[in-house]
């Protein structure tokens, strides 16, 4: 039985499943380096990790929605209807107060991390029988929902999603307790299990139990394990802004014949991925600057006016993006879990 791999075995190992094990690999060799780059190199760390791998990963959406012609013909009203509805609800979220609003955002941006992880589990598993499915599912979900109850139960960490008390806290040692013998008993079945399937039908696969294994360390060790916030961002950024870029780029770009690309024929090939490259980074440090100027005034000298008197409006506009991708990546990608 070959395996599922979305692109080739090489791209797919170096750009969707390596990044979990290697940022893990980093963290645990470098911890002091870490913390001395985290104290001194700040901007650096913002520029790179929140900049050019978070914000750019959300712009990669667009070279499958509305750069593509007919992409956006098929979507047209969700492609049009849906950021004006996302400022809609920002604006109403904003009028209970800025705390309402990233809280809101917070447990969002949670969800649709985890379901990236589903969705990429669901992908290399896509040539698998369909009655057991569910206990991957319980696994990669394991994987993914008790580090966060573990952040939600025990006393407040170094680090947040967006701002400071974004989650509701209910320190509850009894119940930590309890869910980590879960999630240990949990992990025992898929290790058995896993053992067992490979022993019985003599073949492994690799990138669904890459992901499994990637989300399981990922996640543990940047919310359970350590509480810091260069770590968290580490791994939590990297694991899934690098693998959705690559996925975008490998997946609409460069696996397809150029006769179907038409305008996105650019992007093919060495020069055309150093392009889609810069366009992110571009978009992305342009949307960037401006929430520095404009709200958070903390990374670049920009202007010293306050538009505070303007959040209610400024800060849905500039979520727009962000939070357009969170839920319109859970209608580009239903068709294609079980084609790509």
């Amino acid at each position: 039985m070959q395996q599922p791999w979305i692109h080739k075995a090489k791209t797919d190992s170096i750009f969707i499943l390596s990044p979990s094990f290697l940022v893990v690999s980093v963290v645990f060799l470098f911890q002091k380096q870490l913390q001395q780059i985290e104290t001194k190199y700040s901007f650096y760390t913002w520029l790179f990790l929140i900049v050019f791998i978070d914000v750019a990963h959300v712009y990669a959406t667009l070279f499958k929605t509305y750069f593509v012609a007919s992409e956006f013909q098929k979507k047209k009203k969700l492609l049009i209807g849906l950021p004006i509805v996302c400022f809609l609800i920002g604006i109403v979220l904003f009028s209970f107060g800025s705390k309402v609003f990233w809280s809101v955002m917070a447990y969002i941006a949670v969800f649709h991390f985890i379901r990236q992880q589903y969705g990429f589990m669901r992908l290399y598993a896509r040539n698998e029988s369909k009655k057991w499915a569910w206990i991957d599912n319980v696994i990669i979900y394991t994987a993914t929902i008790y580090p966060m109850l573990y952040w939600f139960l025990s006393s407040p960490r170094e680090f947040n999603w967006f701002v400071e008390n974004e989650f509701l806290h209910f320190e509850n040692p009894l119940l930590i307790m309890a869910l980590s013998w879960i999630y240990g008993c949990v992990l025992l079945l898929y290790i058995i299990r896993t053992c067992y399937l490979a022993i019985k039908y003599h073949h492994f696969n690799i990138p669904k139990n890459a992901i499994l294994l990637g989300t399981i360390l990922s996640w543990f060790f940047g919310i359970v394990y350590f509480n810091n916030d260069l770590i968290f961002t580490l791994l939590n950024v990297v694991s899934h802004g690098i693998p959705y870029i690559a996925l975008i780029y490998l997946n609409e770009i460069d696996k397809k014949p150029s006769k179907e690309l038409h305008s996105l024929y650019y992007f093919k090939h060495f020069k055309g991925l150093l392009l889609f490259l810069f366009v992110l980074l571009l978009i992305a440090f342009s949307e960037e600057y401006l929430w520095e100027i404009l709200v958070w005034k903390e990374q670049l000298s920009g202007t010293t006016e306050d538009f505070s008197n303007w959040y209610f409006l400024i800060v849905p506009l500039l979520t727009v993006p962000q939070f357009t991708h969170y839920l319109l990546d859970g209608f580009i990608w239903k068709k294609n879990k079980s084609t790509t």
